[in-house]
């Protein structure tokens, strides 16, 4: 796909119908940096289908698919049923008394200097439904939002005093990862568990994140680290986290990495450099890497 039938599947009216991989496909655009795609034409109220790996990510389709997140930022395949071998659990848990590395929001791949294209998180049909929002945004809304919704007493702080909209607005993406970094650092810092997870509902909703419900049989697509439009996500906790709910689980990969084509050859450095980002940091020793520092 061209970037310009790129573009028209980005702002189309909805609901509408996307042409893609010699089929169409029924979509709605719920914000103007996601694009869901409920099933090709016809053929939505049928059990669900492997349609990511039969159609869409097929060899000669695949790079168009790509470039669609690319344009887009969020890519949402609903309704499909798939055993691909690909997918490995998310890792990382929540407690009452800390946040994860994964309620931060943050880039994949943030510490190191390749980070994946895009990423896939993934809800499996399974028999418990998944309770935790993953909220996805815009990097630089996210920043924005976080030097908005700011507590008066961080903002007063030396490091943060002083910013604006404007000045965010206008910022490359090292000087947002650089604000970002000392932001999150001085909410870790200064705010206790729930304080945080309540500051970052905020930055949710300043920052018109998405974070609708997940579904069974759901890939949501994200715009990781490419020319195009550059997203953020986060575990999101929409009321205060208790712990001892029973909740689905989501799956993951890197697809462009991980999903080779005829070929190619995984790269097996590059892969356990991102896979040593994603377990839970240990008494906060992981402050200084990923999410926590400048990504």
């Amino acid at each position: 796909m061209s970037a310009s039938t790129a573009r028209s599947a980005q702002q189309s009216p909805t609901p509408s119908v996307l042409n893609l991989a010699q089929r169409q496909w029924r979509v709605r655009r719920p914000r103007p940096f996601v694009l869901v795609i409920e099933g090709e034409v016809g053929q939505e109220a049928l059990e669900p289908s492997d349609y990511l790996h039969e159609q869409l990510l097929l060899p000669q389709w695949r790079e168009a698919f790509y470039q669609l997140v690319d344009a887009t930022g969020l890519v949402v395949c609903l309704n499909v049923h798939t055993h691909h071998p690909s997918y490995r659990d998310v890792r990382g848990r929540s407690s009452k008394g800390r946040l994860s590395q994964g309620e931060y929001y943050h880039h994949d791949g943030c510490s190191g200097p390749v980070k994946p294209r895009l990423v896939e998180i993934r809800c499996p049909i399974q028999p418990q439904t998944r309770g935790v929002a993953t909220a996805v945004a815009p990097h630089h809304d996210v920043v924005k939002a976080m030097v908005q919704v700011l507590p008066a007493e961080l903002a007063a702080m030396p490091a943060l005093a002083g910013q604006d909209m404007d000045t965010v607005g206008q910022m490359d993406n090292a000087a947002l990862d650089q604000l970002q970094g000392l932001i999150t650092r001085s909410v870790r810092k200064k705010l206790n568990a729930e304080g945080a997870r309540s500051y970052f509902r905020q930055v949710d909703a300043a920052a018109n994140a998405y974070f609708e419900p997940w579904a069974l049989g759901e890939s949501r697509f994200i715009a990781n680290a490419n020319r195009g439009v550059t997203l953020q996500h986060r575990r999101a906790y929409q009321t205060a986290h208790r712990g001892g709910v029973a909740n689905g689980h989501l799956v993951k990969r890197w697809t462009n990495e991980e999903l080779l084509l005829p070929g190619q050859v995984v790269d097996p450095a590059l892969i356990a450099a991102l896979c040593s980002e994603e377990g839970d940091e240990v008494d906060g020793q992981r402050a200084q890497g990923c999410d926590l520092g400048a990504h």
